[in-house]
């Protein structure tokens, strides 16, 4: 599945929840702290590169954005487990979010689907499937705007993965399902990225710069462009893949336009056909990033560990789009990967420029420059996404 931001009865299955109070303690132990590994250890471990980012932001909210981040993940891996029907994993989707919500109150057991993991899965991945309920019950030490701003974004997120698995879930071999058009791809890009900056915006505007002069409906469409923008980039750095997972982000009446079919794009030799499309939408995740750009250097500059944690994630967009505007579009053996020595530059590029506000600002066409000289990325190269 493209993806990043910032996604029963007894005998194994998963439980689906029922009504009544939400998070009696009756039922499960509700903790007064998080678990000491499950927002250090196994957050950096399910996140991967944008660890870094999480580990930068403030104290004030690193506790309820790693928590959303954590439970996201936990969502997209059940979405992801192609190995169960897709009404399992819908059903579980939907108790995992009425545990959430707090509308429901039987404790989660996710251990089939665990088990039940794809051999490229991380052990990373099947703990937290294992741990979900652990992670649920600690949304209730959250402060209450914190909680509600928690659960408004994961259920947005949640009804992403619901209707991608509708589309996309049952496979059929030699057969490419598409989305109907672009509207329906902005609207994805919203559910499953673009809700996480808005969620960001708000939660960082209250707990750290409630008192900053700034223009608050500019910086909440340029956090949502900027989650989208994210999102955008690897949905069309994923194509390959999805393609032979049977799906297609790119719409279906672009690709009409250009005479081909969904089916058309598994075929290499078609990619100067569908070229055009593709840049159309490069210039679309362009845009988005920019704005992810203005948005970060629109932030109170004393918020340093924001802007480093927003820069950080742009940056490396940045860097990645320019590579996909010269990769081969449809060859699956050409994974765009922006390089380790690469991402060293742009780290020690946003911590030295940091105090100097024009050079900071300029950044986002640093990125562009040190992406152009060279295609070849080195073989131990990391892989870019949030």
């Amino acid at each position: 599945m493209a993806r990043e931001c910032f996604p029963r009865g007894d005998e194994g299955k998963p439980g689906r929840a029922s009504s009544g109070a939400p998070f009696p303690g009756k039922l499960f132990p509700v903790p007064d702290v998080a678990p000491a590994d499950l927002l250090t250890s196994l957050l950096r471990d399910v996140s991967r590169s944008f660890y870094l980012t999480l580990s930068v932001l403030p104290r004030g909210v690193r506790r309820p954005i790693g928590l959303a981040y954590l439970l996201a993940r936990a969502t997209d891996t059940i979405a992801d487990t192609d190995l169960v029907p897709v009404p399992e994993r819908l059903e579980a989707l939907d108790a995992l979010r009425a545990r959430i919500l707090g509308k429901g109150t039987l404790p989660l057991d996710f251990a089939s689907l665990a088990s039940a993991q794809c051999p490229t899965a991380t052990a990373a991945e099947r703990t937290l499937l294992l741990r979900v309920e652990e992670a649920v019950s600690v949304l209730r030490v959250l402060d209450p705007a914190d909680l509600a701003l928690v659960r408004e974004v994961l259920s947005t997120i949640a009804a992403g993965q619901e209707l991608d698995l509708l589309r996309f879930g049952t496979v059929t071999p030699g057969v490419v399902r598409s989305l109907a058009n672009g509207a329906e791809l902005d609207d994805y890009t919203y559910r499953v990225a673009g809700c996480v900056g808005e969620f960001w915006t708000r939660i960082c505007r209250v707990r750290l710069f409630p008192r900053a002069r700034l223009d608050e409906a500019r910086l909440l469409a340029d956090g949502v462009r900027f989650g989208k923008g994210l999102q955008l980039v690897n949905i069309l750095r994923d194509i390959p893949r999805d393609l032979r997972g049977g799906r297609c982000y790119l719409p279906a009446d672009g690709l009409a336009a250009l005479g081909l079919a969904p089916g058309d794009l598994l075929d290499p030799a078609n990619e100067p056909r569908v070229k055009p499309l593709y840049d159309a939408w490069l210039r679309v995740a362009e845009e988005h990033l920019a704005a992810g750009w203005r948005y970060t250097t629109t932030l109170p500059r004393g918020q340093v560990r924001v802007r480093l944690a927003c820069a950080w994630p742009v940056l490396l967009g940045i860097l990645t789009l320019e590579k996909l505007k010269r990769g081969r579009v449809l060859d699956p053996s050409a994974r765009i990967k922006v390089g380790r020595p690469e991402v060293r530059a742009m780290l020690w590029a946003t911590v030295w420029r940091l105090p100097l506000g024009p050079a900071w600002n300029r950044l986002d066409d640093w990125a562009r420059k040190i992406a152009r000289p060279r295609e070849a990325a080195p073989a131990n190269g990391a892989t870019v996404g949030p």
